[in-house]
């Protein structure tokens, strides 16, 4: 049978990728800053190994973010999601789990730089078009 991981657990391993991401930290580096290989890493970040309350403490200072950051938005015991992203369907899911990718924050980190709001809505437009032409043809 297999284990599946604890709904927490893999909402703050999640956050834990993302902000590893964020910053162009690889596995292997945030694995050495904490004496762990990148295949325990890849674990936490799955949820599907449980991090303990010091190896999160010690995985925030690797991190330089701080430990509420990683509950941000966690489903609570009764399922109910407090803040950050929702659980609210599969189109949202699908979204959250794309900006968590290289890809998505590869793609938000240059769509950030853009100050001109005509451009922003343009590539909006464009991507837009991209995906419906995608899904109808």
């Amino acid at each position: 049978m297999t284990k599946v991981p604890n709904p927490i657990d893999r909402h703050v391993g999640a956050r834990v990728r993302m902000r590893r991401m964020l910053i162009g930290m690889s596995q292997e580096k945030l694995g050495e800053a904490l004496g762990l290989t990148f295949q325990q890493i890849q674990k936490y970040e799955k949820g599907a190994n449980r991090i303990s309350a010091s190896r999160l403490q010690q995985i925030s200072d690797a991190l330089s973010t701080p430990l509420a950051y990683f509950f941000k938005g966690a489903p609570t015991s009764d399922g109910v999601v407090h803040g950050g992203f929702a659980e609210a369907g599969a189109e949202e899911n699908k979204v959250s789990d794309f900006v968590m990718t290289a890809e998505g924050l590869s793609l938000n980190r240059a769509f950030a730089r853009l100050s001109d709001p005509k451009v922003r809505k343009r590539i909006v437009d464009l991507v837009t078009v991209l995906a419906e032409a995608e899904n109808t043809g």
